[in-house]
């Protein structure tokens, strides 16, 4: 072969390679393991703005601001999860019973998602903003809606940081615009190294006290958490259970008897048994039974924690935030939704079974964990119903207390299940056992009431 004709034939596998090169590009066959440099100089002004992340992050905010294309939220697989807009009530009857005497009784309606959260917070009729009433909502309620968080710990030092969580709602309110103010990039990335980080001063107390897991959250930690942990951590900040401290309203996680809600109710009770001035009772007292009620919030970190994938290290991000590609770069989808939107690049990277196989196996689980659950919310409400009409009857005020309390424990389990958001998907066993441990607790409880009553 002559030197003309190897020189030919180089030049036509070039030529070739980048033909094809370009097709697969612009077809959508790029590798997803591929990773773009990109320039990370930081944001030095309006960082709690989502917009001034645009030029940097342009794929990353896309798909951030994707649920605004569907202000009543959008259908899935399943019927659980997700961001449709609903108010609970429609599917969990006993709602207005449980949370008699309670806002939730009257708007209890599901998340659209990151940049809608502000919003929906300021359109809830559970928000009060007349501070001379005893129901009247404080700043504390803004503290996982928006990076903003970051500022009122400055504009309120007092009380570590906390004092703005006292402060009239309305006030703060003022300070926190809804037109870009929700959870978005400087909740989670610090704006100057985009690095990911805790702002939640909450999470960051909460593992003060739990040194076994030696996560320093604080800005000066001499050693960080992994990369993979923080891609857990930051939604910590905000999907966990929490209460607000009486008095100070500064946000607590109730982590150090443990994840469970067995053990989350064993620090409860000890709170209960708490004279100090700061220890939580309850968050409402109940207007049927007049027991004294703690509602859950969406201690969605706790059950993961627990569960399989917690356990075996898989993030938060990895099924809520995959990697996706898009014209040969590789991004981290920003478009926090269920998994089972983006199967392919949320499960199938570590499961070999087919898209249809994996959507059938989670939504069949879903709808066997909702009738255990729904069981026990019935059963609860039967409970409080109950008790009521015992009272109505006369029956011995010890037997009253008595039946207060397991009502209180067992709509505690019913509840840490039904505010979690992954209808039992996070930890399927530990949730079916806590459901059926609410339905024999309120069983026996109103079976033990019913014979006092003949």
């Amino acid at each position: 072969m002559s030197k003309t004709q190897i020189i030919l034939i180089a030049v036509v596998v070039l030529v070739v390679g980048a033909l094809l090169g370009f097709v697969i590009g612009r077809s959508g066959g790029a590798d997803i393991n591929k990773t773009v440099a990109i320039d990370s100089k930081g944001v030095t002004s309006d960082v709690y703005n989502p917009d001034s992340y645009k030029k940097l992050y342009p794929l990353q905010y896309e798909s951030y601001m994707e649920a605004k294309n569907y202000p009543e939220g959008r259908d899935k697989p399943g019927d659980f999860g997700g961001d449709k807009l609903f108010d609970h009530k429609e599917r969990q009857t006993g709602l207005p019973v449980l949370f008699a005497a309670n806002a939730f009784s009257k708007d209890y309606k599901d998340d659209r998602g990151h940049v809608w959260a502000l919003e929906d917070l300021y359109a809830s009729l559970r928000v009060t903003r007349d501070d001379s009433l005893p129901t009247a909502t404080k700043g504390a309620c803004i503290t996982c809606k928006s990076p903003y968080l970051e500022q009122l710990y400055k504009d309120y030092p007092g009380n570590g940081g906390w004092d703005y969580a006292k402060q009239p709602f309305a006030d703060i309110e003022a300070k926190v615009p809804v037109d870009h103010g929700s959870i978005n990039c400087a909740t989670c990335h610090d704006p100057q190294t985009h690095e990911l980080r805790v702002v939640n001063k909450a999470l960051i107390e909460a593992f003060a006290l739990l040194p076994e897991y030696n996560y320093d959250l604080s800005e000066n930690a001499a050693v960080k958490p992994s990369t993979q942990d923080m891609r857990s951590l930051v939604c910590a900040q905000c999907h966990v259970e929490y209460y607000f401290e009486p008095g100070s309203f500064k946000v607590i996680f109730p982590w150090t008897e443990g994840w469970t809600p067995q053990e989350q109710y064993k620090y409860y009770e000890k709170q209960l048994a708490d004279t100090s001035t700061t220890a939580f009772k309850r968050d409402f007292v109940h207007g049927v039974s007049e027991a004294l009620i703690l509602k859950a919030q969406h201690p969605d970190f706790e059950t993961w924690i627990t569960g399989t994938h917690g356990k075996a290290g898989v993030s938060c991000a990895d099924c809520h935030m995959p990697f996706m590609a898009k014209n040969g770069e590789k991004y981290s989808t920003h478009d926090v939704t269920s998994p089972l939107r983006t199967v392919k690049e949320s499960c199938m990277t570590c499961h070999n079974q087919t898209e249809d196989w994996l959507i059938e196996s989670v939504t069949s689980l879903q709808d066997n964990f909702w009738f255990t659950q729904h069981e026990a919310e019935q059963a609860v409400v039967e409970l409080h119903n109950t008790i009521k009409a015992a009272k109505d009857a006369g029956i011995d005020s010890a037997l009253i207390e008595k039946a207060q309390k397991q009502v209180r424990q067992a709509q505690w389990y019913w509840d840490f299940l039904a505010a979690e958001n992954s209808m039992g998907f996070h930890n399927p066993d530990q949730g079916m056992q806590t459901a059926m441990e609410a339905v024999v607790i309120a069983k026996n409880m109103t079976l033990e009431l019913a014979k006092a009553m003949k």
